[in-house]
């Protein structure tokens, strides 16, 4: 087990734990809560050997292995599959060590290394990496990709699969679901749940949290303090405890104010001195209950729109997408994502946009901004609409240099010149005071912004949000860098907003709490989704559990689509002349995927074979052979179904 007694942690001169104890037990999910800058990523550092305690006992088993994302950005041209299979510390050791058997003639050290690396699953150490990138979010066809070909939120998805690719008896995860989609977010639930492994994860998810563990440990006061249960047991137990503390810290002050009422009226009298200096003992040894200091809260408003058009908008046969790169050759067209949608946004509507990952919810959103432009149809806007956007990358475009007050000012530049000041106070103190109700006051106001954390940067971009006073509010995944608290302030600001809510998010706390509908963007549409959050969680575990299936199933390509007969006989002579020539033009194709499944299914039965035969007592000689011929099958076919995969690729496209 993990024992932590009277440990103390300093971060440069802040005292963070100060004769702090705890005891986590093995197998246990334990969520670790506190406000920003408590210590709970400090606490992560002494648990992976970081940091060292400044005082007390810390005692982590050290045969224990441990598992955490690395924060670092990935660069390397590894595809992703291979990227995550390293990932797997004790594989690499054996494959070290087959590599370095293999360089001597020591046949008992071969057969050993062998022997090793079979138990470590090195045969389905490709079929493992994969599960857990697709359940990540990745598409099939992303599986060889680099992993310098993807976005930075993409490499730290990778990075989470590479650890939880690690065998491993305690896993740390710092905010792990910061870079997830739901759908993303609703598969690492369940893995997680079925992880053998002691857990400690940091997270500002309510949901996460509470279906995970089954542990809180809050960090309050420099102490930590251990509740049976998830958060919200958490919060319950925390208040209980409060009303108690709060309770008796009344009654034990009534007492010191009795006590001290007689201590003032006889301690001039001889004949009650002894009485009144036992009264005095009495306080020094009376343990004092401190008073119940309860965390400052934050929240703030949206003020009242302007007006409210209704419809806000409708979109009328409307394509969305991306335009050609600018060095695209001449002719290529755009990247369709979502296409013929007619819908309309009505005042005071509340909308959840759901949909797996790489559907078109953030493409949806841009476009209603404005950032993007339909590539067909048209969007019509109603008389007066103003539009308060928050998109995912919207931190990376907040200058760094720049303070709070400047950004404030700035804005204030802009919307003189568009004709769509908001009625806010625009002179510097007005901008301050409006800055301080989102908790950027004193200094903070003149801070680089480059300097602030995510959830201080989201705050800012809240607050100009805000400040704008918009009828119409884009949100696309806000609450990444934002704690408990301030997510719990976004949903109550939300759920007074007067105007049209349009809302994208893995939180789906603040899904059920701000959103009265859903709409679904999935295969190109975007339609009513037919339920509630529930529904669509076991929508999201029935497509992860049937892309892991597919994953598994044995390699068999698929025939090409043949065409619903039409009813005229034209029709069917035209469909049957397509079938053939698309026959003539993909029988070489078919042949080489045929070669390869009679390849395939050979090198699997030799590969069965082998392992068979290595379960048995061997001499060490053909033992080192066997192992050797295992090994280079194995190569030879994730070579073999790697081409496969390609080739069946271009047979699904063609």
């Amino acid at each position: 087990m993990i024992t932590l007694k009277n440990v103390v942690l300093r971060r440069s001169a802040k005292v963070l734990l100060d004769s702090a104890s705890v005891t986590i037990n093995p197998g246990e999910k334990v969520g670790l809560v506190g406000r920003n800058g408590a210590g709970k990523s400090t606490l992560f550092a002494l648990l992976n050997g970081t940091l060292h305690e400044d005082g007390g006992d810390f005692y982590v088993p050290p045969q224990w292995r441990l598992a955490q994302v690395a924060q670092d950005m990935p660069e390397t041209d590894q595809s992703a599959t291979d990227f995550v299979i390293e990932g797997d510390t004790t594989l690499l050791a054996a494959q070290q060590e087959v590599a370095a058997a293999e360089a001597t003639d020591d046949g008992e050290r071969m057969a050993n290394a062998y022997m090793a690396l079979y138990d470590a699953g090195s045969g389905d150490a490709q079929a493992r990496a994969q599960a857990l990138i697709l359940g990540l979010g990745f598409k099939t066809t992303e599986l060889g990709n680099p992993v310098n070909s993807f976005s930075g939120g993409w490499r730290m998805r990778l990075q989470l699969a590479r650890a939880l690719m690690c065998p491993s008896d305690l896993m740390l995860l710092d905010e792990p679901t910061n870079h997830l989609d739901l759908d993303a977010l609703v598969w690492l639930e369940a893995w997680l749940k079925r992880y053998m492994g002691t857990l400690l994860v940091i997270s500002h998810d309510r949901e996460f949290l509470d279906a995970i563990t089954d542990v809180t440990v809050h960090i309050e006061a420099a102490k930590l303090n251990r509740y049976g249960g998830n958060y919200t047991k958490f919060e319950d137990m925390r208040a209980e405890k409060m009303e108690l503390q709060q309770a008796s810290f009344s009654k034990q002050q009534d007492k010191i104010a009795h006590l001290q009422k007689f201590i003032n009226r006889f301690k001039a009298q001889a004949s009650k001195a002894k009485q009144a200096q036992s009264r005095v003992k009495a306080l020094d040894r009376m343990e004092k209950i401190a008073p119940l200091l309860a965390e400052a809260e934050f929240t703030f408003e949206f003020k009242e729109p302007a007006n409210l058009p209704n419809p806000m908008l409708s979109m009328s046969d409307a394509t969305f997408g991306y335009p050609p790169p600018e060095d695209a050759p001449a002719g290529t067209g755009p990247t369709v994502i979502v296409q013929k949608v007619n819908k309309s946004v009505l005042a005071g509507q509340r909308i959840g946009i759901l949909g797996a990952n790489g559907q078109g919810k953030s493409t949806l959103v841009k476009t209603v901004a404005r950032a993007l432009r339909p590539i067909q149809g048209e969007i019509l806007e109603g008389k007066g609409l103003n539009i308060g956007y928050f998109a995912q990358q919207e931190l990376d475009v907040l200058h760094p240099a720049d303070t709070p007050l400047e950004h404030m000012i700035g804005l204030v530049k802009e919307t003189t010149a568009a004709g769509k000041l908001a009625g806010q106070g625009t002179r510097e103190q007005d901008l301050r005071s409006f800055l301080g109700t989102f908790n950027f006051s004193g200094d903070m106001v003149k801070q680089a912004v480059g300097s602030m954390s995510g959830g201080e940067k989201a705050r800012l971009v809240l607050c100009m949000i805000v400040w704008q006073r918009p009828n119409l509010l884009l949100l696309d995944e806000p609450t990444n860098h934002l704690d408990l608290a301030t997510r719990e302030a976004l949903a109550m600001a939300l759920n007074e907003f007067e105007g049209t809510v349009m809302l994208v998010s893995h939180d789906r706390a603040l899904l059920r709490s701000v959103c009265d509908e859903f709409w679904m963007v999935s295969r190109g549409g975007v339609e009513p989704f037919d339920g509630d959050l529930d529904d669509y969680q076991r929508y999201l575990l029935d497509e992860s559990k049937r892309l892991r299936e597919e994953l598994k199933a044995a390699p068999v390509p698929k025939a090409a689509a043949t065409p619903a007969p039409a009813p005229a006989a034209v029709q069917r002579k035209q469909d049957a002349q397509s079938r053939q020539e698309q026959n003539e033009r993909l029988r070489p194709l078919k042949k080489q995927i045929e070669k390869l499944d009679r390849s395939i299914a050979a090198l699997t039965e030799e590969k069965a074979a082998l392992e068979q035969r290595l379960s048995q007592p061997l001499a060490p000689a053909e033992m080192a052979e066997a192992g050797r011929r295992l090994k280079q099958v194995g190569e030879q076919l994730s070579a073999q179904e790697e081409e496969w995969l390609g080739l069946s690729e271009q047979l699904e496209t063609s």
